[in-house]
């Protein structure tokens, strides 16, 4: 290449290294970027079929969660006007469990994204947060690695406790908050019992 360029002035030369280089760079980033982006999808995917194995075994289910899911809207219920997938669990064809992707969109420092799995008879399996960026050390009470917080879900339901309990023990409800972090917790447990709330009124319709 360099001895091609002998044809041309020192201005044109000096043009067309750039450009050569420019190219090169680009395609370079663009490389880096599809590869970086598979590896997070991959990444991505694999946390979240940890998540559901954990929120729904093997043993209750016969059928592949990723495959058996569907898109549902719900601003007002499930946190986000965009849509979110929801996983459905059955066993020889019956169903057994929902798992929803649920947003508590009012945590301290933004949006926590949940994912909260009920059982067809409407009682909690468990709930997992996705992410966050609330503060560590306070908020981050939330995330299964840093309390046991968030496993105080499984077994609730919308009579366990009653409506007016779904609320941490500051607003006059049964759940517990952290100290000094009360926001986060309270957003969350509004968050899953509007999930409870949506999942009962349209069962049917996520099973079909």
């Amino acid at each position: 290449m360099f001895s091609f360029l002998d044809k041309f002035s020192s201005p044109v030369k000096a043009m067309l290294i750039l450009t050569f280089f420019g190219i090169i760079g680009s395609a370079l980033v663009a490389v880096s970027y599809t590869v970086t982006k598979a590896q997070i999808a991959a990444n991505e995917r694999a946390v979240l079929t940890h998540h559901l194995a954990v929120l729904v075994p093997d043993n209750l289910h016969d059928n592949d969660l990723l495959s058996d899911s569907l898109q549902v809207t719900d601003a007002q219920a499930l946190g986000i006007a965009e849509p979110v997938t929801v996983y459905r669990a059955r066993y020889q064809g019956l169903p057994v469990a929902i798992i929803l992707n649920v947003v508590a969109p009012d945590g301290y420092s933004g949006k926590i994204y949940l994912l909260v799995a009920i059982a067809y008879d409407g009682t909690l399996l468990g709930v997992r947060v996705v992410s966050h960026q609330e503060t560590p050390g306070l908020g981050d009470g939330i995330e299964e690695r840093h309390s046991n917080w968030i496993l105080s879900f499984a077994g609730k339901s919308l009579i366990n406790p009653l409506e007016n309990d779904w609320k941490v023990k500051r607003d006059g409800g049964v759940f517990d908050q952290f100290s000094g972090a009360t926001i986060t917790p309270r957003a969350v447990v509004k968050a899953v019992h509007h999930a409870l709330q949506y999942y009962w009124e349209q069962r049917e319709r996520l099973f079909l």
